[in-house]
């Protein structure tokens, strides 16, 4: 620890302020901004703060605002702070697979002729999975009516280092863009970038939010962290990527081989369409579905038996992220691992009570909402049974983290469809945020 508290300094003389940069870190700012093709401004609250200032600084209160349903918890948070009126546009469903597809431009394009008064367009892409949107088209769209896209990339910080990863939100023309660059690039937890771009955002006003959103102590620490990130990338980059597609085939070529076990970004390329505009390859998704394993149970086996850390796990897959960062031996540890748990299970019968598990935790439920999200929000609300609480309006987000997208948003009623589903969850032993672990109650709105 000894080395952090020599760089755990403050706005001492010499080393500028991120609210007032002048110095070392808005050349900090200026290289990554060159590095991404846009201007660039700093996170050390993640891209939840990138997400929340966005927002405010593109929408009047009360202004309706399109959004992708199958965005992070940040984004709901954004809406209900400025009181946003919502309209939903739903991804399209690999059904084969039951996670969550492309957003259609042409359905932006409806929802925006059907919804003159929208402000903005919030996607979120690519997203948990890997899957990628068409942006290009979708800002096209919304700038023909003069209207801001706002793109949470999270997840696709590395796409601009190499063309044969799909092509990046900024270079697409999205006026906003959101990267963490902690979760695929070499930097630290909570550490963040925010691109911006064109003549539809007020920077006075994204700035003024950025200030607010963000702490008034930035950590040296973490800026520290995104200035030797940025460098990595300006002098190693070509490096890094050519050796990730080089180990990246090997494995997929073994992966290919698998008879029971399905990695999805194998099969990627045949869903290509409409449905799937494009797909980031370092997401490593892993079916089970058809076998007489479960998501849960692989993602034990791997890390029990195996010593490999898998990102999450589903009802009937598991994903694993491979970054530039990523060593040779990971690939093959993985590869090795999938391949022998494979040849188990076809050795093993499979037994009379495995069944083909349907893969919905991805897919994105439209359930019939009462309230918008900040007046279900503000209502008075209490505690039942999730058992009981069929036809009840909810008040709070429900959702499995991670991916963090809500399975239920405040105002919407619970179904007994959605009820099942999270029984489900819960008898399978995942986490379900939004449900009170002590009773498995939750939260709804108050009988008027």
């Amino acid at each position: 620890m000894e080395p952090f508290y020599d760089i755990d300094i403050t706005e001492i003389d010499g080393f500028d302020n991120l609210h007032c940069p002048d110095g070392i870190l808005r050349d900090v700012m200026e290289r990554a901004g060159r590095l991404f093709g846009a201007e660039t401004y700093l996170l050390v609250n993640g891209s939840t703060g990138g997400i929340l200032s966005a927002v405010s600084a593109v929408v009047q209160r009360g202004e309706r605002i399109l959004m992708a349903r199958n965005s992070h918890k940040a984004a709901f948070h954004a809406m209900y702070i400025n009181g946003c009126k919502i309209v939903y546009i739903y991804p399209q469903i690999l059904e084969k697979y039951g996670i969550c597809g492309s957003v259609s431009p042409e359905e932006v394009k409806q929802k925006l002729a059907e919804y003159p008064d929208i402000g903005a367009v919030f996607l979120t892409t690519p997203t948990y999975d890997g899957v990628v949107s068409d942006v290009k088209a979708i800002v096209d769209a919304a700038h023909r009516q003069k209207i801001p896209v706002i793109v949470d990339a999270a997840h696709g910080a590395h796409f601009e280092l190499d063309e044969r990863f799909p092509e990046n939100a900024v270079r697409s023309g999205a006026d906003i863009v959101i990267h963490s660059i902690h979760k695929t690039l070499p930097a630290l937890t909570q550490t963040a970038l925010l691109h911006v771009q064109g003549t539809l955002v007020d920077r006075n006003r994204l700035w003024r939010f950025l200030t607010i959103y963000q702490t008034s102590s930035p950590s040296y620490i973490l800026m520290a962290g995104i200035e030797q990130c940025i460098s990595i990338l300006e002098t190693q980059k070509t490096m890094l990527c050519n050796r990730f597609f080089s180990w990246n085939r090997t494995f997929e070529k073994r992966m290919e081989r698998l008879g029971h076990l399905r990695l999805f970004s194998t099969e990627a390329k045949s869903y290509a369409g409409n449905k799937l505009f494009d797909f980031d390859t370092g997401k490593k998704i892993v079916f089970t579905e058809g076998t007489a394993l479960s998501g849960r149970q692989l993602y034990e086996l791997l890390l029990v038996k195996y010593g490999l850390q898998m990102e999450m796990a589903g009802q009937n897959y598991v994903t694993a992220i491979m970054t530039i960062m990523d060593r040779k031996e990971g690939f093959i540890r993985l590869g090795k691992a999938l391949s022998e748990i494979d040849e188990e299970l076809s050795e093993n019968s499979v037994g009379p009570d495995t069944q083909s598990r349907n893969c919905e935790e991805h897919s994105v439920p439209a359930p019939a909402a009462v309230y918008d999200l900040h007046t279900a929000m503000e209502k008075k609300h209490e505690t039942v049974l999730l058992e009981e609480c069929e036809g009840r309006i909810a008040a709070e987000f429900i959702h499995i983290y991670p991916p963090g997208i809500p399975l239920i948003v405040p105002g919407e009623y619970f179904t007994d469809g959605m009820i099942r589903r999270l029984l489900s969850y819960r008898e399978q032993g995942f986490t379900i945020e939004g449900m009170r672990e002590h009773d498995q109650k939750v939260c709804v709105i108050g009988r008027e």
